[in-house]
């Protein structure tokens, strides 16, 4: 007797959009690391990569990622080779040492989210903040570097 998981065609599917996208953001020299990206290490750990969106205006680009149940002293934030990485670790709520956790769909231990800055970013005045799981972060624009030469 054979079974029909109807799921099996949505997920080719899934995986053809994921790479449609992953294509998409190649191009604009953004590492996407989606949750389909988790990967094991040693232990009960896990590394993974919070989810964000990045907006451009005239003056600045923003960045702003998803970190629910994450604090402000878990997060580094760090500018390095004109690359902006987000990262830190949050750790498994210790009141649930004892007995057996049934579902565990929250996300414990590393992780780590790099996205490839523009030339154009003022990097000694990128600003943050964090607020009710979301940090966002302010990458002013240079106007100088974004003026184009004329030729006479």
């Amino acid at each position: 007797m054979s079974v029909y998981w109807p799921d099996y065609k949505f997920s080719d599917f899934e995986n053809s959009v994921s790479r449609l996208f992953d294509d998409f953001f190649k191009d604009l020299n953004v590492e996407r690391q989606s949750g389909n990206n988790i990967s094991r290490s040693s232990g009960s750990r896990t590394n993974w990569a919070p989810p964000l969106d990045v907006h451009e205006s005239e003056k600045e680009y923003s960045v702003n990622a998803e970190l629910p149940g994450v604090t402000k002293e878990q997060i580094n934030l760090d500018v390095r080779e004109n690359t902006l990485i987000i990262s830190g670790e949050t750790k498994k709520d210790e009141k649930y040492k004892e007995g057996n956790t049934h579902i565990q769909e929250r996300r414990y231990g590393s992780f780590t989210h790099a996205i490839s800055l523009p030339r154009n970013v003022k990097t000694g005045d990128i600003t943050a903040k964090f607020e009710n799981g979301i940090l966002e972060v302010k990458l002013p624009k240079d106007e100088n570097a974004a003026k184009k030469i004329s030729i006479q």
